[in-house]
């Protein structure tokens, strides 16, 4: 029962998310021209709009939530750290060196979203080969889980130095701007091509999640009950991060670095649907993306300017965050 409610109430703020992108904005299109449009009955301006603007910008914010939001709730229970989200292990860092480092060098959008998918994933990459070596002979062992988040946060903290120094290098009238409005997160610029190109490698880090949740249940038991259980941990572990990260580093390489999504997502999905990930993981992602579709509406329609994704999620999720800690004490 608690399920079906949770899913109804899922479905039903998608829908309403998904009426309210499509209905406004500087051109509002009725959703009683929705149907004419949709079936090419009507060819005038509201459609044009509906095709070459709000459909691709609605199917991006779509992704994006759903991917940050399912990484963040793999995260959250193979690291069994409420606190864990898609960023832990260094991709969003990886991610914004890569763009910023193609806009420093003005390439154009596209080598600069290429850049950035590259950098999360070498980045990730990076991240489990310190953590690896640090296993090894000479690090003398050590646990495996604290290992990959003590190397995230250290290299996260180097690529985040390597970005300050490309924005102090950068040009102040021109790169610097771009580079601010990038690493604050928009989907201003998402077109047809730009979300067709994304989709591929995000909805199959996607999938990979899906079709492992429920082993991953396991691993929020612990190393060795995971073990007595016959599952090799490290091997599951290190799948799930590369389906995490191959999600994530696509959608931020779309999006730019949005933050609190798979933070604040996974824990409204658990306080609807319950911590069990077979339910949890793909209402994770329902709701994260009905939540970014509506945080990118407001993004374009609170004032005469677009506000940055990053600002808005985190005015948003720092109340909602609170609220759910007090709740859970």
């Amino acid at each position: 029962m608690r399920g079906a409610l949770a899913w109804g109430a899922g479905l039903a703020a998608l829908l309403a998310a998904v009426l309210l992108a499509l209905g406004l904005g500087r051109f509002p299109i009725a959703p009683a021209q929705l149907p004419a449009i949709l079936l090419g009955r009507d060819e005038g301006p509201a459609a044009l709009v509906f095709w070459n603007i709000r459909a691709p910008r609605v199917a991006a914010a779509l992704l994006v939530g759903a991917c940050l939001a399912a990484a963040g709730a793999a995260f959250q229970a193979m690291f069994r750290n409420p606190l864990a989200s898609p960023d832990l292990l260094g991709v969003s860092a990886g991610a914004s060196l890569g763009a910023v480092l193609g806009i420093f060098l003005g390439l154009p959008v596209a080598a600069v979203q290429g850049l950035a998918f590259a950098g999360g994933l070498a980045a990730v990459a990076l991240v489990g080969g310190v953590a690896a070596a640090l296993r090894g002979p000479w690090g003398g062992g050590g646990d495996p889980v604290l290992g990959l988040v003590l190397a995230g946060i250290a290299l996260g903290a180097l690529l985040g130095a390597a970005i300050s120094l490309l924005k102090i290098l950068a040009d102040p009238y021109n790169q610097l701007p771009a580079i601010t409005f990038w690493l604050l997160g928009t989907l201003s610029g998402a077109t047809r091509g730009d979300v067709l190109a994304a989709a591929p490698p995000a909805l199959l880090g996607l999938l990979a999640l899906l079709l492992l949740r429920w082993r991953l249940n396991l691993l929020t038991l612990g190393e060795d009950e995971a073990r007595a259980l016959g599952v090799r941990s490290g091997a599951l572990r290190a799948g799930a991060v590369a389906a995490a990260t191959l999600c994530t580093a696509a959608v931020t390489a779309l999006a730019g670095a949005v933050g609190w999504v798979g933070l604040v997502v996974p824990h409204i999905a658990r306080l609807l649907g319950g911590p069990e990930l077979r339910r949890l993981l793909p209402l994770s992602a329902l709701l994260g993306g009905a939540f970014l579709l509506a945080v990118d509406t407001a993004a374009r329609n609170l004032g005469r300017t677009e506000l940055p994704l990053g600002v808005l999620t985190a005015v948003l999720g720092t109340p909602l965050f609170l609220w759910l800690l007090a709740r859970g004490r």
